[in-house]
């Protein structure tokens, strides 16, 4: 990235293609930058350091070893890689004013922001198909969900992504570009480097709107079925207190989904359908979209897990002690 503003052509007949893109920070509020990137800062410093946290809490607490926290943990290694996608060019836009990224750059960071957000979904619903389990067929719970099926799960939502999503920069690569430059956000997104084409991108939006319902909306309906199959378990149990203690289990799980997914189904919407929506929102809705979930994951399993809360208390104790 650089400060120049200035963006040059690749030429080769009729076939332009920029070489770069300029990014955005948030709309009508430039002179504000400097003081805007305290709070987001903030919250980027709370998902790294929250994320490690449950990373190294999960790892030296033997107890934590069984498949929920495995997918908690592939849960904040996601989140950390989402963080560190979008840190260099969001605060380098509010510190420096570095808007010019690279195209191929982009088409990088692009790529696993997608793939990094498909694996999130996809370790949501392997997180609602856990709680299931654990619900309806607790006796079972450890024969079904082995170490080695979780390991099969895990490699298999990453490549799930990463094939899925792997024609997306090829497809941007063979679009002709001209005119504007400049995006809308301060990372990369798909609908939001094909909207600057000026060939036919029918190709790209129907290939993204696939494999967005073919994952990440196949993922949603399977979530909300596994929960009305829980809910269909839970209201059998004999007596109210095994039905709250049931449902208290999947309130962290409830929680990270309604916080990734509300966000991303509405940044899908406006990129799609909101072709009146004020800037300003639609740059409000992606920064939600890509940096709360991973600050505020953390934050939710350490107040509504009394494992993770007891195993973190007892870490803070032996530091305490050992300081002593």
């Amino acid at each position: 990235m650089e400060h120049d503003s200035h963006t040059t052509w690749e030429f080769n007949g009729s076939f332009y293609q920029p070489s770069a893109f300029l990014m955005m920070g948030i709309p009508g509020l430039e002179g504000l930058h400097h003081w805007i990137s305290i709070p987001f800062c903030t919250l980027y410093l709370i998902a790294l350091l929250g994320n490690c946290i449950i990373l190294f809490i999960i790892k030296k607490t033997q107890s934590l070893h069984e498949p929920m926290y495995y997918f908690l943990s592939m849960l904040a290694v996601t989140d950390l890689g989402l963080v560190l996608c979008t840190l260099p060019t969001t605060l380098g836009i509010f510190w420096f004013n570095m808007r010019r990224i690279g195209f191929d750059a982009c088409l990088t960071q692009m790529y696993f922001i997608h793939i990094l957000s498909f694996i999130e979904s996809s370790v949501l619903l392997a997180m609602a198909f856990d709680r299931f389990i654990a619900i309806s067929h607790p006796l079972r719970h450890s024969s079904i969900l082995t170490k080695t099926t979780v390991i099969k799960i895990g490699l298999a939502i990453i490549l799930r992504g990463m094939v899925s999503l792997l024609p997306i920069p090829f497809l941007l690569k063979r679009l002709t570009y001209c005119g504007k430059t400049e995006l809308s956000h301060s990372f990369c997104f798909h609908p939001d480097i094909m909207n600057l084409a000026c060939a036919d991108i029918k190709v790209n939006v129907f290939y993204g709107m696939i494999i967005l319902l073919s994952t990440v909306g196949m993922d949603f309906i399977f979530i909300v079925l596994s929960y009305i199959l829980i809910i269909k378990t839970v209201i059998s149990l004999a007596t109210k207190e095994e039905c709250l203690k049931a449902l208290n289990t999947c309130v962290s799980h409830i929680c990270a989904v309604l916080v990734f997914f509300i966000p991303m189904i509405g940044l899908s919407m406006i990129h799609r359908f909101g072709k009146n929506v004020p800037p300003l929102v639609n740059t409000l809705v992606a920064y939600t979209y890509l940096i709360i979930p991973p600050a505020v994951n953390p934050i939710i399993y350490s107040i509504k897990s009394s494992h993770i809360r007891e195993a973190l208390l007892r870490a803070l104790r032996r530091k305490s002690e050992s300081d002593w």
